[in-house]
């Protein structure tokens, strides 16, 4: 139930608050005046979009506010437009909450049956979904949606094979080009650093024997250190026997014959002790493997790494086509099993919305006759198939009518007048409401829903309207005081001009003033003010 709104700073409102009742709450006033306007506030409230020019002019924001009585207790839902930005922010008991969620609380909250519902009546989509609303067992509409969603991804996945085989098919050729080119180099990862690496190993041990056969000359050569540090040794000797003070010397020569000894050893080891190659490559062997790779890679136009990576690629791509046979043959029978599936709950769904098609086709009659149509008047469901899948059919109904007698029966869509579909749309949220399960039903927002209608079928859609209210809370627009008349509570929707600025008002209509608005929407005078004294009692 919507007990209070408060709207601020919106369009011609600065500051109205209506405090709703229970049962039936109508809505009155000159065109124009703002009626409209109020219940559009309440579907921005809820969800909807509005431009930031709605604004009043010299505000810097526009707020609607509303309290609701659920049965889990109060819940007030505030929501504010900047005039600046044109941005809204929506709050649930004052915590900053998100426009996907209030859009998912409204069908508990508000229900709003407006000139655009009676539009949406004409859609066949439309009409279908409220014949499936009846359905006994709606579990059999999510069993369609589940084996629908199966069935679906099936078909998804065999998509993305086929699309996938036919565009490696267009470039098999070039793919095994590529592949016969790279396998002819077989380049390993990080082989090209590896083969600079021992280039460079090469050419510093090409450098090191060098320079270990200049050192072995510096030993052996015509100088002979190794031949000369032996007679030095021999000499020091003798000396250091005759002069004491030379033993120190004699000893360090020594030392240094006997590391030159080592070195010579060392030396004539040669290179292998500085590191070598372990597959014996030599550097024209090396030169040539690189050659090899920077062909290969001028060829394919990328790097070494990145062509092991590509035939790493073709051969998944090449081995895919392979499989794909395999993947096809599977995803067949999984094809096969699923649409069986959606097959059997379309069978039970379809022969499900026959048999519910006729018990709302005379519900439908019934109302409809309540509302004033003829006696004679028939409706019935047509059903349209719509195969989801070969031999997967969706029978979807469309709401026919024979308003008179004698007359062929044709889609709601082509024959009915303005006032017929009001009544339609009326009908229709009645057997809605009764069968829904809630504790608590939402409110109903009537807009004008008595356009095109008069004489004693208003009288008709008068009652139904009470009878509705006395279920559910109603919020009415009407220009009719015979359906003024019924409320429980009466506002009255009028323009003022103070200042030079222009307002909207808001009044709760008490006692004398509600018989002078029945009287003036009934066109004032003594017929006026006598229909309005008859309203009353």
């Amino acid at each position: 139930m919507l007990e209070l709104l408060r709207i601020r700073n919106l369009a011609l409102i600065e500051d109205v608050e209506l405090e709703f009742s229970t049962g039936l709450n109508t809505l009155t006033g000159e065109t124009g005046a703002g009626k409209s306007f109020i219940m559009r506030a309440v579907d921005f409230l809820l969800g909807e979009r509005m431009e930031a020019k709605l604004v009043r002019p010299g505000a810097e924001k526009a707020s609607v506010e509303a309290l609701f009585v659920l049965p889990e207790g109060e819940t007030v839902v505030r929501r504010e437009l900047s005039a600046e930005t044109g941005r809204s922010r929506v709050f649930i008991n004052d915590t900053l909450s998100s426009q996907p969620t209030i859009r998912d609380m409204r069908h508990k909250l508000v229900v709003h049956t407006s000139q655009h519902g009676q539009q949406k009546l004409l859609s066949p989509a439309f009409q279908a979904e409220i014949l499936d609303s009846f359905l006994p067992d709606q579990g059999l509409l999510a069993k369609r949606n589940d084996r629908l969603a199966v069935l679906n991804d099936v078909l998804e996945r065999r998509r993305q094979i086929l699309a996938k085989f036919d565009d490696i098919e267009k470039q098999r050729d070039f793919l095994e080009y590529q592949r016969k080119e790279i396998d002819a180099v077989d380049p390993q990862p990080g082989e090209e650093n590896d083969l600079e690496e021992r280039k460079k190993v090469l050419k510093d041990q090409e450098r090191a024997g060098e320079c270990l056969q200049n050192a072995l000359n510096v030993l052996h050569g015509e100088i002979g250190l190794l031949d000369a540090m032996t007679l030095l040794t021999r000499e020091m000797e003798i000396i250091s026997r005759l002069f004491p003070g030379f033993e120190d010397d004699r000893d360090a020569i020594e030392e240094l014959r006997m590391l030159l000894h080592d070195l010579d050893s060392r030396l004539r080891k040669g290179p292998k002790s500085l590191g070598g190659d372990e597959e014996n490559m030599s550097i024209d062997d090396i030169e040539k493997r690189l050659f090899e790779l920077a062909r290969l890679k001028r060829k394919l136009r990328r790097g070494l790494d990145e062509i092991v990576d590509l035939k790493a690629e073709i051969d998944e791509n090449l081995s895919f086509m392979d499989a794909a046979a395999l993947d096809l043959k599977a995803l067949g029978a999984e094809e096969e099993k699923a649409a069986t599936e959606l097959r059997d709950v379309l069978d039970k769904l379809n022969k499900a919305r026959k048999k519910a098609a006729k018990t709302l086709a005379i519900l439908i009659v019934d109302e409809l006759q309540d509302l004033g149509f003829s006696e004679h008047v028939k409706v019935h469901f047509d059903f349209e198939a719509r195969e989801l899948h070969p031999g997967c059919l969706d029978m979807r109904g469309r709401l026919m009518w024979v308003p008179n007698p004698g007359q062929p029966a044709q889609p709601l869509e082509k024959i009915a007048s303005g006032g017929e579909l009001s009544r339609f749309l009326l009908a229709l949220v009645t057997l809605r409401g009764s069968n829904e399960a809630e504790p608590v039903l939402p409110t109903l927002i009537f807009d004008e829903v008595d356009a095109g209608i008069g004489g004693l079928t208003l009288n008709s859609v008068g009652n139904k309207l009470r009878a509705l209210a006395d279920r559910q809370q109603m919020l009415l627009i009407t220009h009719w005081p015979q359906l003024a008349g019924k409320a429980d509570r009466h506002f009255l929707i009028q323009k003022e001009v103070l200042d030079d600025e222009t307002y909207t008002r808001c009044d709760r209509l008490e006692g004398k003033k509600i018989k002078a608005e029945l009287s003036r929407m009934a066109g004032g005078g003594e017929q006026g003010d006598a229909l309005a004294e008859k309203l009353c009692k």
